[in-house]
């Protein structure tokens, strides 16, 4: 008997409202673990040959390797502020965020670009300087040549389909319904982990409007006197991504979550016509917007599901 197994509608309505993106940044770190070095300290303190190693840092303070190692990081913060997790490195990534998410990458690709750039130019001086740098413990057999430390730093992405599986083959029923049922159930986990971070992002940029928007109060010291308490930064790119997020979700509810939209839709009004202009000067603007984004976060914080690892604002 020959069975198709039928698609779940939540994955069709994934496969037409995502797409699978990985992004691949490779550096190098510049470290090399030096034997010599390792006996001679674990020797000194009397210990065992294999109690102890040391790494050299052949780039050791040098400021355009640094940046270009932690713009991967950058990347990475971005990234996962961009999309939702699916498998591994591979992510998913909104369809009405491709054109966006696409020309950001190239910002971020052409800083990358760039620090490679200035970091090959600078690569045989680096070399010299680390002679001074690392002393009796320079080895110039450490260092790979140009062409090699290229081939070190890149950094590409990947854009695929959501996968339709479409099961089509002479299996035994029990079989074929034991495949249905994992497959469904991987992609609702899937599916339900995804709108979940998308909650908790939402929620998340709430808490910071709400703070943002807290009056600082005064603390009287021991000694009588005031000290006169800082006033709270209003970050504009809090506001904007807060925006954008509830933009996105607009069309990005996989599954239906109703509480995630009127928390969304919530937000939305709350910010619609709010400047952060306004916010900064006026007390009783930030007063009203405090008062609507916490009636949010108590009716609707049950939907957050864990703290997201992102960036704090930055002035």
């Amino acid at each position: 008997m020959e069975l198709q197994l039928e698609q779940p509608k939540h994955v069709i309505s994934l496969h037409t409202a995502a797409k699978i993106v990985t992004v691949v940044v490779r550096t190098w770190s510049a470290t090399k673990r030096d034997k010599t070095i390792s006996n001679e300290i674990t020797s000194s303190k009397k210990a065992s040959a294999e109690s102890g190693d040391f790494t050299k840092k052949l780039m050791a303070g040098n400021a355009t390797h640094k940046a270009l190692c932690n713009h991967r990081q950058t990347v990475a913060n971005w990234l996962q502020r961009f999309t939702y997790e699916w498998a591994g490195k591979a992510r998913i990534l909104p369809g009405v965020d491709i054109i966006k998410f696409h020309n950001e990458y190239n910002v971020h690709k052409a800083t990358f670009d760039g620090l490679k750039a200035k970091f090959l130019g600078e690569y045989k001086g680096i070399i010299s300087n680390m002679a001074f740098e690392l002393g009796d413990m320079f080895d110039p057999s450490n260092y790979p040549s140009l062409a090699s430390v290229d081939a070190k730093f890149s950094m590409d992405y990947l854009m695929t389909d959501v996968p339709q599986n479409d099961f089509r083959s002479s299996i035994a029923s029990e079989l074929a319904e034991d495949l249905h049922n994992h497959y469904q159930d991987q992609t609702r986990k899937i599916i339900d982990a995804a709108m979940g971070q998308a909650a908790t992002r939402l929620l998340v940029f709430a808490e910071r409007i709400s703070a943002s928007c807290t009056e600082a109060q005064d603390e009287i010291l021991d000694d009588g006197t005031v000290k006169k308490a800082r006033k709270k930064k209003i970050v504009d790119h809090t506001f904007d991504q807060a925006r954008e997020l509830c933009n996105v979700l607009k069309d990005f509810n996989l599954n239906g979550n109703v509480q995630l939209e009127e928390a969304r839709s919530a937000l939305e009004l709350t910010l619609r016509n709010v400047s952060t202009e306004n916010l900064r000067e006026y007390a009783s603007t930030r007063k009203a917007v405090k008062t609507e984004v916490d009636d949010i976060l108590s009716k609707f914080g049950s939907l957050r599901t864990r703290a997201e690892d992102e960036d704090e604002d930055e002035e």
